[in-house]
C-alpha cells in the first residue's frame, strides 16, 4: 500500500474541516484556534490550564496563545486567575459563555452529518486508527501526547479504591481521569 495515500486522506479531510470550522467561528467573529482554546480548556485538568500548556498543546508560541488569550478573555469566553502557591502561574477557566459557544459550534452540521452516514464500526475502527496514528507521530517526533489521566503512566490506583497522580502525588477523581494532560505519559503496553 502507497501509506502516502492515507497522509493524502488526512490532509484533505482536515482541511475541509478546517474550511467549515472557519465558517462557523467566523460568524461569532472568531478564528478556529480560538476555538480550538477554548475546546481545549474544556477537556484539560488542573495542571494544564495554563497559558504555557495550552502553548504546546496548540503547537503555537507564547506570544500567539497570549493573543489569542487576550482577545477570548475581553470577549468573556475565559477567565485568568493567579495560582495561589505560585503568583508566576495563571489558570484559565471557561466561562458560563465559553461553554455556550461550544455547545453551540460542537460538530459542525456539515461533518454531522457526514458522520452520521457512517457505519457505527467504522467509526469506532477509524477513531482507534487516527488515535494510534497520532501516538505514533507524537512518540516518535517528541511532541507531548497530551492524554486522558487514565492512560498515563503516572495514574495510581484503582476504580473504588481512589485515584492519585504519582506524578503530584495529588488525589484525583474518576472524572479527573478523564481530563488531558499537560504532564501525560503513556502506560507502558500490558
Amino acid at each position: 500500500m502507497d501509506r502516502s495515500v492515507l497522509l493524502e486522506y488526512i490532509e484533505r479531510i482536515g482541511g475541509l474541516l478546517r474550511a467549515e470550522q472557519r465558517a462557523d467561528a467566523g460568524a461569532f467573529g472568531l478564528q478556529p484556534v480560538h476555538i480550538d482554546a477554548l475546546r481545549y480548556l474544556e477537556r484539560c485538568n488542573r495542571y494544564s490550564n495554563t497559558p504555557a500548556a495550552l502553548a504546546a498543546y496548540l503547537g503555537s508560541t507564547k506570544g500567539t496563545v497570549s493573543q489569542t488569550l487576550k482577545l477570548l478573555e475581553q470577549a468573556g469566553y475565559l477567565s485568568k486567575t493567579g495560582d495561589p502557591s505560585d503568583g508566576r502561574v495563571v489558570h484559565l477557566a471557561l466561562s458560563a459563555k465559553g461553554r455556550k459557544i461550544l455547545q453551540k459550534l460542537a460538530i459542525p452540521a456539515r461533518w454531522s452529518h457526514t458522520l452520521e452516514r457512517v457505519e457505527e464500526g467504522r467509526c469506532e475502527e477509524a477513531t482507534r486508527t487516527l488515535r494510534t496514528l497520532l501516538q505514533h507521530a507524537q512518540l516518535s517526533n517528541g511532541y507531548r501526547t497530551f492524554g486522558a489521566c487514565h492512560s498515563c503512566r503516572h495514574l495510581i490506583g484503582a476504580e473504588g479504591s481512589g485515584y492519585r497522580c504519582g506524578l503530584t502525588g495529588e488525589a484525583l477523581s474518576p472524572a479527573d481521569t478523564a481530563r488531558i494532560c499537560y504532564e501525560h505519559e503513556p502506560a507502558p503496553a500490558a
